[in-house]
C-alpha cells in the first residue's frame, strides 16, 4: 500500500500553476495541505488555495492525479479544495519564499526550461496521435 510519505513526495513534483516559472510545487507553496489515505487505498489530497478566484484549480485538480498514476498505478484519487484554514504566506516553505523574492533575471532560466518540456511533450503528443 502507498504510504502519506510516497504521497507527499510525488506531490512535490506537482507545480502550482503560477509558480511553475519559479519552480515551487504545491507543496512548498503550501497549497497541498493533507493527505488522508482510507482503508481501500483511496488517496485524498484536500488543497488550501491562495485565492478564492484561483483559475488554475483545475489544473492542479487534474495533475495531482496525474502524477500519483504514473508514480503508483491506478490508484483512487481525490483531490478537494478547502477554505478552512485560509492561506498564507507561512503556509510557504523557505525555499518558496526564496524563489518568489527571486529577481527576474534568474527566473528567466527556469522559464525557458519550463517552455521546452512543454514544446517537448506537446511535439511527443501530436506524433501519438
Amino acid at each position: 500500500m502507498i504510504s502519506q510519505d510516497d504521497i507527499w513526495s510525488c506531490l512535490k513534483t506537482v507545480y502550482d500553476p503560477c509558480c511553475a516559472d519559479r519552480g515551487i510545487s504545491v507543496v512548498d507553496m503550501g497549497v497541498a495541505d493533507k493527505v488522508l489515505i482510507d482503508e481501500t487505498g483511496k488517496v485524498t489530497v484536500e488543497l488550501v488555495l491562495t485565492t478564492g478566484w484561483c483559475p488554475f484549480v483545475n489544473s492542479m485538480e487534474m495533475e495531482i492525479p496525474k502524477k500519483l498514476r504514473e508514480a503508483f498505478g491506478d490508484v483512487d484519487v481525490e483531490v478537494k479544495s478547502k477554505w478552512d484554514p485560509a492561506w498564507t504566506q507561512d503556509r510557504m516553505s523557505p525555499e518558496a519564499r526564496q524563489k518568489m523574492a527571486m529577481p527576474l533575471e534568474k527566473l528567466l532560466p527556469f522559464r525557458e526550461a519550463r517552455i521546452r518540456q512543454q514544446a517537448k511533450a506537446q511535439k511527443h503528443h501530436e506524433t501519438d496521435v
